[in-house]
């Protein structure tokens, strides 16, 4: 996991940034407080926030879902870009995490758009599915542990609608996956789940080397 893009020189990253980060404050606080802390690595780079915005205001989204919250930056971005109605259903296991993605969703005026459910995502997945909630989001981020992505995204992609836009993170998994001398479990799966999404025609998709490397899964 990396907390800026890979493959950038540090001046070349930092002039990227100078001429395209707009983040808000309460964002910059976040996130500067998340890198303080013992695993703040699984932090999303900053330009990648940006960019998860920029989308779900592409799509017109309403109603999004995100798989792995850790202290709620991904969360924060996408709420603000979302309209005064908009929802978020989001899925974490630790309220050692959320309790602090939950102070800054409140002090930024916007936790009343999201649904935390602090449970194992799968058990929140199949309970939306079995609650008639299928194809009726917008847009899915998936940002959890890497053993599950292949479950995560089989749910995702029942619970988004047709054009519907599902973003996966970590699918470069810091040069990892191109390491064929790298064989731990996780990185093997998410190398299998790379593959698998190369080849399925239920979506249109592209691989974006953006951060830890972001996959774009659009369902046809």
């Amino acid at each position: 996991m990396t907390t800026q893009t890979l493959g950038l020189e540090q001046n070349l990253y930092d002039y990227l940034l100078s001429i395209s980060l707009r983040e808000p404050e309460i964002l910059t606080q976040l996130r500067q407080e998340t890198a303080q802390h013992p695993v703040g690595r699984m932090q999303i780079a900053p330009e990648q926030g940006q960019f998860l915005g920029l989308l779900v205001q592409l799509l017109g989204a309403k109603k999004t879902l995100e798989i792995g919250v850790f202290t709620g930056y991904s969360a924060l971005v996408v709420a603000l870009a979302l309209p005064k109605n908009g929802k978020i259903v989001a899925c974490e296991i630790s309220e050692e995490f959320t309790a602090i993605a939950r102070r800054y969703w409140q002090q930024a005026g916007v936790a009343n758009k999201i649904q935390l459910h602090i449970a194992p995502a799968l058990d929140t997945l199949d309970w939306l599915l079995a609650t008639g909630e299928a194809e009726t989001f917008d847009f899915a981020f998936i940002d959890a542990d890497k053993s599950n992505y292949d479950a995560y995204y089989e749910r995702s992609l029942q619970l988004v609608r047709p054009g519907g836009l599902i973003a996966i993170d970590n699918v470069l998994w810091s040069g990892r996956v191109a390491n064929p001398q790298v064989q731990d479990n996780r990185t093997k799966r998410i190398r299998a789940f790379n593959q698998k999404l190369h080849q399925d025609e239920r979506v249109s998709l592209s691989v974006i080397a953006i951060a830890d490397g972001l996959t774009l899964a659009l369902k046809k």
